[in-house]
């Protein structure tokens, strides 16, 4: 049963943890904030902006806030699945005779950086599968597990498409979020220039450590939701299926393949992480109007005629939020 002292006790871990992330990295507050969720609640996160925005100093700057190993993977074209997982290597013992022993690939991290993952080939983006969902590796037969936490934030760059491999559904869904790294402002970036002229280098301290970070799991997996915004969380995300019972003149119009069941399940662990930084003991609709967005952003496949139209996915889902909260029926 979570207590009002473990509410408080999160509240104040998390405004920790934002304090230190904020010292290096300037403004992305919504990205900041669904990135730390996402981590939160065992969730992966696809970070989506042009290159120089800050996504790998964002990761790197979590990997020193929660005290976690980090590991981070370049991605190119030439990358093979034993460069990520780890291979069997032959070895002599003491007395000359070869045996087979097992090197640890970069995998083998509690917080994994794919830098640019859409660059390399899709086998080797497949050995990420695995990892991504059950947390285990397995090479040559045998099966590892991975130490927790274990999150991967991958990155990719939207404009690039010259020799990159788009995720296929698959992993998308692996994704539990994907959030989209804006251009900074003009102060942000006068904060940023000011910022790297004294150092490039990371300044953040630790904040929560990996055992407390799985206390804080623990404790938003406890907080009720109740019946009427679980149903609501689902209505959202059948509602993105154009051929479904609860399908959206937008779905209908825009949409040609809807978000999986991970969906709804991301949407629920996510907004109980929120309710709890918020100070709140239960889900509000509020919550998981908000969530859709990084929730069902990569997992929606739009139409030939949204593209005709350029109607972005995020488009499609402001449509489908409204549509969805403005009946009454969804919330009873």
């Amino acid at each position: 049963m979570v207590t009002e002292k473990d509410i408080e006790q999160f509240g104040k871990q998390c405004a920790n943890i934002f304090e230190q992330v904020s010292r290096d990295v300037i403004g992305q507050k919504e990205v900041v904030e669904g990135t730390i969720i996402a981590m939160i609640a065992g969730g992966n996160v696809l970070l989506e902006g042009v290159p120089g925005v800050g996504k790998t100093r964002l990761v790197r700057s979590l990997g020193r806030v929660f005290d976690l190993p980090f590991a981070r993977i370049q991605f190119t074209p030439d990358l093979m699945p034993a460069d990520v997982t780890g291979t069997n290597i032959i070895v002599k013992d003491e007395t000359g005779n070869s045996t087979f022993k097992f090197q640890p690939g970069p995998i083998f991290s509690n917080i994994i950086l794919a830098d640019e993952i859409n660059r390399a080939t899709p086998k080797t983006q497949s050995a990420l599968l695995e990892a991504m969902q059950e947390h285990t590796v397995t090479v040559m037969g045998t099966s590892r597990k991975l130490a927790e936490p274990f999150f991967v934030l991958a990155t990719q760059n939207p404009i690039e498409q010259d020799g990159t491999y788009p995720l296929p559904e698959a992993q998308m869904d692996r994704f539990m979020f994907k959030l989209i790294v804006p251009d900074p402002s003009l102060d942000e970036l006068m904060q940023i220039v000011d910022m790297t002229q004294k150092t490039m280098a990371e300044v953040a301290e630790c904040a929560c450590n990996g055992e407390q970070l799985l206390q804080m799991r623990a404790t938003a997996n406890q907080i009720p939701v109740a019946n009427e915004v679980l149903r609501y969380a689902m209505i959202m995300t059948a509602a993105t299926h154009p051929d479904g019972e609860c399908a959206t003149e937008a779905a209908k119009k825009y949409i040609r393949v809807g978000a999986s069941p991970r969906a709804g399940q991301a949407l629920i662990s996510a907004a109980k992480v929120k309710a709890l930084i918020k100070g709140r003991f239960n889900v509000s609709f509020s919550d998981i109007d908000e969530l859709a967005y990084p929730v069902l952003r990569h997992r929606i496949k739009m139409n030939f005629e949204a593209i005709a139209e350029r109607v972005t996915a995020d488009d499609a889902i402001k449509m489908i939020v409204d549509e969805v909260s403005k009946n009454p029926k969804n919330k009873k």
